[in-house]
């Protein structure tokens, strides 16, 4: 797009415009006026999505900005970093056995459900995954990665599979729209959570026991000062920079001396640079590094990652995403087998629909919808969902990495 086409062309306006747009959703989602519109619209939908059609109109364009790569190299193994640096050890494993059984069996179903509805697509029309000369499997591979973890990393397999914006902005109108509905549908179950339990003759004993811990653990959260926030930022982004020094040296040297590995991304420097960010923050989880979540690690992650989405939402250009109907065909087989893996597992060991919702949306949704199902049984029982998610956060790049590679092999 030649710079005359584009009426904000200055980084430091386009950054300002991002951020007051994230301030305004947020700041709306606390008013009455907006309740009814956000249990319909969630509110990270339109952090991709007001930036979307903002390029969409040429208000601003992404291919003349430098704030997406500057988010995706400083920003993206930061609050990878934040995350995995949240996970709480202990309390995974006082989660219990089904709780753990029926996550992962939610994140097999997405492993397995992707590439089958890619073999169905191409047995219906071959020419959909390489359609206008575009690798279709390259966008797909990114919601694997959103469907096993959040957007955190989505956006990390988006660096490593590198799609076109177009296919990019394809993919992620089914993320989203799918993964939507299915929250929209495991929201209307909880109302009858009792009667499935009942049925399924669940014991959620365990629910109220975690829920006490949990009320313990909210209350060590303390307001951080200059020095506890310096060593945060310290941590986040001293990880980030040895994560690009090493992928830096590591990259070239696989694609010299192995250059059958660039099949897998092993020669991609954002592969070396996700993974060593996402390894460190979960090495440092075990330690008393992890105290650094009482002084909001999360939160200041959490902040970052909706920044990176605004950026990514740049690149999307809104009307193009309905031109390869296809993919809704591949969106819907895929995430009906996401639910019919989580329901059975949760059927096989009888547990509670509780486990099997959030379980679900910490796979689907990632942190908020995974923390909004929970909230729904319970307010107090949010921060289970966001436990769930975490660890979510710590396999997500890595599932949706090992799906991306089975989907190239299937589009080929």
């Amino acid at each position: 797009m030649n710079q005359s086409t584009t009426l904000i062309t200055n980084d430091a306006i386009v950054l300002g415009l991002l951020m007051t747009t994230l301030a305004l959703i947020f700041y709306s989602t606390t008013l009455k006026a907006f309740e009814k519109f956000y249990k319909i619209v969630p509110s990270i939908l339109l952090c991709f999505f007001i930036p979307g059609l903002l390029s969409s109109f040429n208000i601003i364009s992404a291919s003349e900005s430098q704030l997406d790569e500057t988010a995706s190299k400083f920003f993206l193994p930061t609050c990878l970093v934040f995350f995995t640096l949240c996970i709480d050890i202990k309390a995974i494993k006082q989660l219990g056995g089904k709780a753990l059984f029926v996550f992962f069996a939610g994140a097999i179903g997405v492993m397995i459900g992707g590439p089958i509805g890619i073999w169905v697509g191409k047995l219906i029309d071959p020419s959909f995954l390489g359609k206008d000369g575009e690798e279709i499997w390259r966008g797909l591979a990114t919601i694997a990665g959103s469907w096993t973890g959040g957007n955190a990393n989505q956006l990390a397999l988006k660096e490593i599979f590198q799609p076109s914006p177009t296919v990019f902005a394809q993919t992620s109108v089914i993320d989203v729209l799918f993964a939507e509905l299915w929250l929209g549908v495991l929201l209307y179950f909880v109302g009858k959570a009792a009667i499935i339990d009942a049925k399924m003759k669940a014991d959620n004993s365990v629910i109220i026991e975690i829920q006490k811990r949990v009320e313990f653990e909210d209350s060590k959260q303390v307001n951080p000062n200059l020095r506890e926030l310096t060593i945060l930022f310290a941590l986040g982004f001293g990880i980030t920079g040895l994560a690009h020094l090493i992928a830096d040296r590591v990259a070239p040297f696989i694609e010299t001396n192995y250059p059958n590995l660039k099949a897998y991304s092993l020669a991609s420097k954002s592969f070396w640079i996700v993974s060593i960010a996402s390894i460190s923050g979960f090495l440092l989880s075990n330690t008393k590094v992890r105290n650094l979540e009482h002084y909001g690690a999360s939160k200041i992650g959490t902040l970052f990652l909706y920044f990176l989405i605004t950026t990514i939402g740049m690149q999307l250009h809104i009307f193009e995403a309905f031109k390869n109907p296809m993919l809704f065909l591949v969106g819907l087989i895929w995430i009906l087998i996401h639910a019919i893996f989580t329901i059975c597992a949760a059927r096989l060991v009888r547990a509670p629909f509780f486990f099997t919702a959030v379980a679900s949306q910490a796979n689907v949704g990632g942190v908020a919808s995974a923390s909004v199902v929970a909230a729904a049984f319970n307010p107090s029982l949010a921060p289970i969902g966001v436990l769930l998610a975490i660890l979510g956060n710590a396999v997500g790049t890595y599932c949706g990495y090992l799906t991306g590679i089975i989907m190239k092999w299937i589009s080929m």
